[in-house]
């Protein structure tokens, strides 16, 4: 390469950004919750019931939007109130949803 050629460098950002599902409450038929929040994240059911009842909590993070959406799916097919979101950019603060 010669000293009047140039090199470019491009950074690519990714055009489906991370998405969080988020339980945000476990309604009236929590055992059934409980099982949904162990089926989409793969804990114990200790675990899952520990984290169903602090509520609301990110469940799962770094997701793409096909895979929050289904899991917000599978936690609304068990009655409990979940939406999925997108990640907020580091430095950037998150406001809570009423």
């Amino acid at each position: 390469m010669s000293d009047e050629e140039s090199t470019e460098y491009y950074t690519l950002l990714c055009d489906d950004p991370s998405h969080e599902a988020v339980l945000i409450d476990c309604g009236a038929r929590e055992l059934d919750v409980i099982r949904a929040v162990r089926k989409v994240t793969g804990l114990s059911l200790w675990h899952s019931r520990v984290l169903a009842r602090q509520a609301p909590v990110a469940l799962l993070e770094g997701l793409s939007a096909y895979r929050a959406q289904s899991a917000v799916a599978v936690l609304q097919s068990a009655g409990a109130r979940a939406e999925w979101r997108q990640e907020p950019e580091p430095g950037e603060r998150a406001t809570p949803s009423p």
